[in-house]
């Protein structure tokens, strides 16, 4: 029988599209079931503030009744705007180890992009590389972190057999409290010197004015993330949508923002516990007993995910970073989060990758983005 595309036009359809991966992987896998409510919402125009800036169309792949694969296509004004490019976007990819479903969904995928004017694809990012993104090519024994992916062997082979080609590859690289005797010796002389020789020093953010505190946020990831791969600066309203977010996961042990004595921001580290370890017991739902295991999350977490460390250009040789890295070791000692992953990392950021061999740490997973020229 066929493969037969067609977009999501309906409820059913919606729930289809959001169901797939509850299908394939919740058995016997490391996936991490999502809230269904929190990706009904996710996909909302209503409320995610992707579709302020960009549209996409969500395609769902069917043999007869049966549903194989899921794809969706995208324009995000605001990276065109700011690369200066034609590219669109590709994600949420989901299927059933079958090639020809793999070369449906592209085709749709392609079509789309090509009728709004696209001249390249890139992806899969769950829309932008801020949510979920890459195809997982190494660590698939290892559960996903918040916000992070997770595919069997085959996701690759299907994607390189219908001829999309590597783009870059994303590390995620684990750090361990019990292992500070592997940290280089100099950052812990640099972290000791930030205070005393430049008057840098590291503060938590909290709760009542983590909107403010986001504001400064986004200032430090707007230059010192401008030169990475695919970068788009934060805007208002995707700081607005941020802030929402990071309050269901908020700890102010783990929120930093490194300032001069002046009150100048410098530096900031977002750092989230990993509420996937509380994902996993929810199963994806909220009833009957999975806000049970939410309130009780503080309990069962011990593990997190270091998003975003930046510092400004300005103050890369001052020792921010060093800081930022220092104070996550002194902040595992004194709570029940001892571990971690950092990243996701550009391979080729050769500076923060011998950071995260200073620190020692390893390469537990590896995501790859595709693109094909359309």
């Amino acid at each position: 029988m066929s493969v037969q595309v067609a977009s999501v036009g309906s409820r059913a359809d919606l729930r289809a599209f959001i169901e797939l991966p509850y299908r394939l992987h919740a058995n016997g896998t490391p996936w991490v079931p999502q809230l269904r409510l929190e990706r009904r919402l996710f996909l909302s125009p209503r409320f995610n503030a992707f579709f302020k800036h960009g549209e996409a169309e969500l395609f769902l792949a069917r043999r007869g009744d049966r549903v194989v694969g899921r794809i969706s296509a995208q324009v995000d004004r605001s990276f065109n705007e700011y690369q200066q490019n034609a590219w669109g976007m590709f994600g949420f990819l989901e299927l059933e180890n079958d090639p020809e479903v793999m070369a449906a969904l592209l085709e749709a995928a392609y079509g789309w992009l090509r009728a709004h004017g696209r001249d390249r694809a890139v992806g899969p990012m769950d829309f932008t590389l801020l949510d979920e993104c890459g195809i997982l090519i190494e660590g698939y024994d290892r559960a996903p972190m918040v916000r992070q992916p997770w595919h069997p062997p085959y996701y690759r082979e299907l994607c390189e057999g219908a001829g999309l080609e590597k783009a870059v590859d994303l590390l995620m690289w684990e750090l361990h409290i019990s292992g500070k005797e592997n940290v280089l010796p100099v950052i812990w002389e640099l972290a000791d010197k930030l205070e005393p020789e430049h008057g840098i020093r590291l503060r938590r953010m909290r709760r009542r004015t983590l909107r403010r505190d986001l504001d400064v946020f986004g200032e430090i990831y707007n230059e010192a993330w401008s030169r990475n791969w695919g970068f788009v600066p934060f805007s208002k309203e995707d700081l607005d949508a941020y802030a929402q977010e990071l309050h269901i996961v908020f700890d102010p042990d783990w929120f930093m923002i490194a300032e001069t004595a002046d009150g100048e921001a410098v530096g900031a580290a977002i750092t989230i516990p990993d509420i996937n370890q509380v994902q996993k017991l929810m199963k994806g739902r909220l009833l009957p007993t999975g806000w049970f295991h939410y309130l009780r999350r503080r309990r069962i977490i011990d593990g997190c995910r270091v998003g975003f460390l930046g510092v400004k250009r300005e103050y890369q040789h001052t020792g921010v970073a060093a800081a930022l890295y220092a104070e996550h070791f002194h902040t595992s000692e004194r709570t029940r989060v001892k571990w971690g992953e950092m990243g996701w990392i550009l391979e080729t950021n050769t500076p923060m990758n011998r950071a995260m061999e200073g620190m020692g740490g390893r390469i537990v997973k590896r995501y790859r983005m595709y693109e094909r020229p359309l």
